[in-house]
């Protein structure tokens, strides 16, 4: 079964339980991977990967969303917020530890011999492909600057 085909399943199953929280989440992130699907000059099929992307940039758009809401004192819509990107966080993989973020980027910056903030890009290249979908971008980047500065 692919990620697509349980959203979809788990859809159905929250709707039949009235469940109105899964259901709109989940609605809201078919939508977004059917949007992807049709995007550019020609509809694809999306891989599992593509949507755990997909789904990824659709839980940091609630996480900015919550926090943005928080701030404006708005706690009631942050929370709904907050609740949806629950919902997300099941369908992808789990988060890399600090521990284990800070050695894949030790390992990559051992291999590339990269020293310095210029060599940024080039750390940065060696560790996505590993890290993929287990962290965020803005994390990845923090810790490659924190250890090339050293």
């Amino acid at each position: 079964m692919t990620l697509k085909e349980k959203l979809e399943t788990d859809l159905s199953a929250a709707m039949k339980s009235r469940d109105e929280l899964r259901t709109r989440t989940l609605r809201m992130a078919l939508t977004a991977v059917k949007n992807e699907e049709v995007a550019g000059k020609r509809s694809r099929q999306l891989s599992d990967d593509d949507v755990v992307k997909v789904l990824a940039r659709e839980a940091k758009k609630r996480r900015e969303a919550a926090t943005a809401f928080g701030d404006a004192g708005r706690e009631e819509q942050a929370r709904a917020e907050r609740d949806e990107g629950e919902v997300l966080e099941q369908y992808l993989p789990a988060q890399l530890a600090d521990e284990e973020l800070t050695a894949l980027v030790a390992d990559a910056i051992a291999a590339t011999g990269a020293a310095g903030p210029r060599a940024m890009g080039q750390v940065m290249k060696a560790v996505n492909p590993k890290v993929a979908g287990r962290a965020e971008g803005g994390r990845v980047a923090a810790e490659v600057r924190r250890q090339l500065a050293e």
